[in-house]
This record gives structure tokens, sequence and C-alpha cells, in this order.
């Protein structure tokens, strides 16, 4: 291995505010007062946008949950009574009671097409379950390039990630909250 194709860069091991890290790319590398400005602004964006990206998520999972019942239930979503989604409440729908038959027909409740089962894992939907799968992937790829940003121990590129999170959760927060006022 030649000296001369090799990069020497020295990562230091404790927050400073010193310029010069990289920040996500080799060629990205912030030295004077104002580029190290302009990446903290960066961050602070992509923070935000993060905050967006989970509450928006949250959002459609609980359309999707409400799609999921009504599609199962056999009903249309705007009929579906409004705790049909409530976190704390069992996804059976439409679980019916089967009568108690006499000890000697243990056919009937085989057959029995009254009874429900009850359901513990939503049906695949690929118009649900393909954006999920591609949204999450995208929360990760913000996060992850916000957890590398942090990691190079320049402390305005900490205080820029954990001051966009904390307002995108100000704004964004309440979007994606389990418990929503009807």
């Amino acid at each position: 291995m030649s000296s001369n194709t090799s990069v020497e860069t020295s990562m230091v091991p404790w927050l400073h505010f010193d310029g010069g890290d990289h920040l996500l790319f080799q060629s990205l590398a912030p030295t004077s007062k104002g580029a190290i400005a302009g990446a903290c602004i960066v961050l602070v964006l992509l923070s935000l946008f993060e905050r967006w990206v989970a509450a928006s998520r949250a959002l459609l999972e609980s359309q999707w949950k409400r799609n999921a019942l009504a599609l199962l239930s056999g009903r249309g979503s705007e009929q579906l009574p409004e705790t049909c989604c409530d976190e704390t409440k069992s996804d059976v729908v439409d679980v019916q009671e089967v009568p108690s038959s006499p000890a000697g027909s243990s056919s009937s409740l085989a057959a029995s097409p009254s009874k429900s089962t009850m359901r513990t894992i939503p049906p695949f939907i690929a118009s649900h379950d393909i954006p999920r799968g591609a949204i999450h992937a995208l929360q990760a790829l913000l996060s992850y390039a916000l957890m590398l940003s942090v990691m190079t121990f320049q402390a305005a590129y900490l205080l820029s990630v954990v001051f966009g999170l904390g307002l995108g959760e100000v704004l964004f927060g309440r979007m994606g909250g389990r418990s929503h006022i009807h």
C-alpha cells in the first residue's frame, strides 16, 4: 500500500467546535465558520424532515389499520365505529358468541360459521405494506444520516440535530399521536 494513495485523517474523539470533520461524505468537510453554520442549518432541516416523516408514517398507519379492519369486516370504513382502531381495545371485528352445545356434539363448534377466528396479524395488503416498508427505509436512512453526523463529535452538529428533532416533535409530534380527537 502506497502512502501517496492513503488518506490519513484523525478523528477528534471528544466534543469540539473545530472545523474539518467529514460530514457524511469525504468531499463534505466544512472548515470555515460559515460552512459549519450552513451544515448546521441543513442538519436542522434534515432533523425536521425526519420528524415529519415519522408523524406522516403514524397517520398512515392509523389509516391503513382502519382500512384493513374495514376490509376484514366486509364493511366500508365509513361504517366502522369510532373505537375500531383504538390501540387499547381488541382488534377483533364482528366476533360473535357461539351458543353452548350439548356435550356429545363437538362437531357443531368446528362447523359453526358464526364464530370468527381472532386475527392477531393484519392481512398483507400490498398498497399498505409496500409503502410502509419504503417509508420505514426512508426513516431509517434519515436516522442513520443524523447519527453519523453526531458521531463526528462536532458539537455544533450535535446541537443542531437535537434542536431540529425537538423542534420537529413540537411541530409534528401531535400529528402522529395515538389518541386523536374526534
